[in-house]
């Protein structure tokens, strides 16, 4: 059933997506993921024992087929017709940052002020003049930056997938999770579109959600150096990873059970000290124009993330909606989730991803210009939460016996 809706959603992408990389990838991935629905249909009737070795052919056939081939083909096109938009825009801000780090040492380069833009970058739309994410996020960009010829393996979106298929790899093979709840993760997070779209086209929030696993993983087994680092790497890229990187907090314990976000927040506060504030000191109007004001649409320049949420569509219908239903759904929501957690204290793992899942796809919807792909934070978070569940042990012991 999933590779089959897969299908249908690559098909859809592929006949009206108007983005260039995005309609190429789909009629690409649309082969692999009849393939993979075709040979799951066949292979119902395989013996159990060998389940599990058909599951992870069939992931590792659509990893090869949705995200690594189309990848490749992507990265060629680029290099051979680099303004045809075999891309997506973060992709070349991204890289555009990281040069800008080499040249001058500071990624924030163009901002709003007395009402025209400084340092806009020229032929290029306004938007993509700014650089919205945490200096870190340009490590990404620094291979394209350093290399003197056009080559392929120096794009962005190769090293981001090289590391999200490194970290969130090593990140399932830690889980405390049965082999088809691993499978299911990484289906969600590699395979699927809601994992092989980004990857193949340019989506930087799959190094996020892979470093978000990995601290999840850490939490759970209670290593909380490993946890302070990943959800601080995470966090040192961009704000999408602060909701559970401050949540992390509330659930981190030792071997003994008791709480320990002090040294989670000693690694955190280090890593985004070293990689924010150097940059937020030296030039903090850029810096804050760009990470603070453009994403949340006070920069007078409007975003392209603008899908046909509620928000959105609100905020058209009257423009001071969009500066009030966010605000207004962070205090309400907080509100709940405050007296839930007062309920239910102390929360566990599975409980904080639960609520984290519920709460962004409130902050999705009511959003006045966000993206329809943030649906992916909710969704991964939804499933963690599923495996994280804690266990009655006498479930547990009969299910080993059986």
């Amino acid at each position: 059933m999933l590779y089959s809706l897969a299908a249908l959603f690559s098909l859809g992408l592929g006949l009206y997506s108007s983005a260039n990389a995005q309609w190429h990838w789909g009629f690409l991935a649309l082969g692999p993921y009849l393939l993979a629905a075709l040979l799951a249909v066949a292979c119902m009737k395989v013996p159990a024992r060998h389940e599990t070795k058909v599951r992870v052919g069939l992931v590792g056939l659509v990893l090869v087929g949705a995200v690594l081939v189309p990848l490749a083909m992507e990265v060629h096109w680029r290099t051979e017709e680099p303004t045809r938009g075999f891309a997506q825009p973060e992709v070349l801000v991204i890289e555009r940052a990281a040069s800008d780090i080499i040249k001058d040492g500071n990624p924030y380069q163009s901002y709003w002020r007395h009402g025209h833009m400084v340092n806009a970058v020229p032929h290029e739309a306004a938007y993509e003049s700014f650089f919205p994410y945490f200096p870190l996020m340009s490590i990404f960009g620094l291979p394209h930056a350093e290399s003197s010829t056009a080559s392929p393996l120096s794009d962005a979106r190769v090293i981001m997938t090289m590391m999200t298929l490194l970290t969130g790899g090593a990140a399932l093979f830690f889980l405390r999770a049965t082999r088809r709840q691993k499978i299911r993760i990484a289906q969600f997070l590699f395979v699927l579109p809601t994992g092989a779209l980004f990857l193949a086209t340019g989506g930087d929030d799959m190094p996020i959600l892979a470093l978000s696993l990995l601290g999840v993983m850490a939490l759970q087994r209670r290593a909380n150096n490993v946890a302070g680092i990943s959800l601080g790497l995470a966090a040192a890229m961009k704000l999408t990873a602060w909701p559970l990187a401050l949540g992390a907090l509330l659930v981190a314990r030792d071997e003994r059970s008791e709480p320990a976000w002090r040294r989670v927040l000693t690694w955190m506060v280090a890593i985004l000290g070293v990689t924010i504030l150097p940059f937020a000191v030296s030039s903090p109007f850029a810096f804050m124009s760009n990470v603070v004001a453009f994403p949340l649409g006070l920069a007078h320049v409007a975003s392209p993330a603008a899908s046909p949420l509620p928000g959105h569509l609100l905020t058209d219908l009257w423009a001071p909606v969009g500066h009030l239903l966010t605000p207004l759904t962070l205090l309400v929501g907080g509100y709940f989730v405050a007296r839930y957690a007062r309920r239910h204290w102390p929360l566990n793992l599975s409980e904080l991803l639960a609520i984290l899942a519920a709460f962004s796809t409130a902050l999705i919807c009511v959003a006045s210009a966000t993206r329809a792909g943030y649906v992916i934070y909710p969704l991964n978070f939804a499933l963690w939460s599923r495996v994280c569940a804690p266990v009655d042990e006498t479930v547990h012991e009969l299910a080993v016996v059986s």
